[in-house]
């Protein structure tokens, strides 16, 4: 088994490789998935193997910090390693030097800068790397002989073998530290979308104008090597309409295709994707709804829903966050009642629906949570706590904290309900157990307190 050992620089991983020799020679298993993994190694994916060969001692490569995550081993002889984290935060200019032979390796996150300096004759090493090289590429580069990380090289720089690119690198002051992935939120303009705008600001952030799920081109012309996470934020989430003909194929298109594409993108790039899933994946004849709930959607939006989350969930890196009754900026079920209420009207509401609001800026909150955490892949039920209540109720409530007369608010039942008005199906019961998130350290505002201030806000933002 290989042992892994940590450097001062964050992600920058020395290996202790077993080598097994005899009269005829060694063997060593240079990338042992499982086995790698299991003593602490990412699982990063390598898609490129490249080889350097340098017959002379001396020969003196870097620094170079490129835009990928990669494994070097050595194939024949010994060389001299300085790696310089040269990544924007606290840790850059750290460094770090070690030999290398064929019993000792290093894992290089993207990003730190990484020389080589050979100390025998007809050296090789090999590296694996997680991205398919390409000349438009981000590179960074330091120069090696730069006064502020003093490498202390065996073989003096002008004794040894560079290249005139090498030796022209910028000093260490004139670097521009290479940026990290980035987060990328579609369905921006959303309620959600809004919402993870103040909750995780340094995101990049799709409107419909920029990527259309829409259309089935529309991820071709994003770099996503760039990206490290993708909030899939966008959907189709008209449920009544999606019963109709067009309707139907706009929903599948948008909450299914789209999606489909997505998670083939997540995977190859090892992206974490985050997909925001519905309480309509449940017919509602049970609760509150674990995680583990075999899905039964009523109608054709749940359908696309529940499709989505099946697809998914086979994506190595990925949160699944199911939610119900999605209150933020725009038109809302709150914002409706509060305008009824102020304007005299006695609107009838369905009182048999039971569940709790979900405030956007929670939910935004939430997916934070499981961003920072490093919470376990898999899905995740995250709405606001408290006791669970009807629609109608709600609305009540609604009137009363708006100073109105919540006896103004009619009950009745969704069968009554929606004889007269055409509407899709809809669980009874879609109230959603919070245990598995609520395990990770994070739990959502009471639903109440956060209905008043809310309404306290004028609704304006959540």
């Amino acid at each position: 088994m290989p042992h892994v050992t940590e450097t001062p620089i964050p992600g920058l991983l020395l290996l202790e490789l077993p080598v097994h020799g005899d009269n005829r020679g060694w063997f060593k298993e240079n990338w042992q998935r499982e086995k790698m993994i299991a003593a602490g190694l990412p699982d990063f994916g390598p898609v490129q193997h490249n080889i350097s060969f340098n017959g002379a001692i001396g020969t003196t490569r870097g620094i170079h910090a490129e835009p990928w995550d990669k494994l070097v081993s050595v194939a024949t002889g010994r060389i001299f390693g300085a790696w310089v984290d040269l990544r924007a935060g606290a840790t850059f200019g750290t460094v770090f030097t070690a030999e290398l032979d064929a019993a000792r390796a290093i894992y290089i996150p993207r990003g730190v800068g990484n020389a080589y300096q050979t100390l025998e004759p007809d050296t090789a090493y090999s590296y694996l790397v997680n991205e398919h090289w390409s000349s438009s590429a981000s590179y960074t580069f330091l120069n090696l002989a730069d006064e502020s990380i003093a490498v202390d090289w065996p073989i003096p720089l002008q004794d040894a073998e560079l290249s005139d690119k090498d030796r022209s690198h910028p000093r260490l002051t004139a670097v521009a530290p290479l940026a990290p992935r980035r987060t990328l939120v579609l369905g921006a303009a959303g309620q959600l979308g809004t919402a993870l705008r103040e909750t995780i600001p340094t995101a990049e952030f799709a409107t419909r104008d920029h990527i259309d799920l829409s259309d089935s081109g529309c991820f071709d012309h994003i770099h996503w090597p760039d990206y490290d996470v993708v909030i899939n934020a966008a959907a189709y989430t008209a449920v009544d309409a999606a019963e109709t003909a067009q309707g139907r194929a706009a929903a599948w298109a948008i909450n299914v295709t789209a999606t489909a594409a997505l998670a083939r993108i997540a995977t190859e790039h090892r992206l974490t994707l985050i997909h925001i899933s519905s309480d309509y994946v449940f017919d509602g004849t049970t609760a509150p709804h674990p995680e583990t709930e075999p899905a039964s959607p009523l109608n054709v939006y749940g359908q696309t829903k529940a499709a989505a989350d099946a697809i998914v969930s086979t994506v190595p890196r990925h949160y699944i966050v199911r939610t119900s009754w999605i209150i933020g900026e725009g038109a809302n079920f709150v914002r409706t009642m509060a305008s009824l209420a102020e304007r005299g009207s006695s609107p009838s509401v369905v009182n048999d629906q039971v569940g709790r609001l979900t405030f956007a800026s929670d939910l935004a909150a939430g997916i934070r949570h499981l961003i920072a955490t490093r919470a376990a892949f898999g899905t995740y039920n995250v709405t606001n706590a408290g006791q669970p209540q009807s629609w109608a109720a709600i609305a009540q409530r609604i009137f009363e904290l708006t100073g109105h007369d919540a006896a103004r608010v009619t009950g009745v039942e969704s069968a009554e309900y929606f004889a007269t008005a055409q509407g899709a199906p809809r669980p009874l019961n879609s109230v959603l157990d919070l245990t598995k998130i609520e395990a990770t350290g994070f739990r959502a505002r009471d639903a109440d307190v956060a209905l008043r201030e809310y309404l306290g806000r004028g609704g304006v933002r959540d």
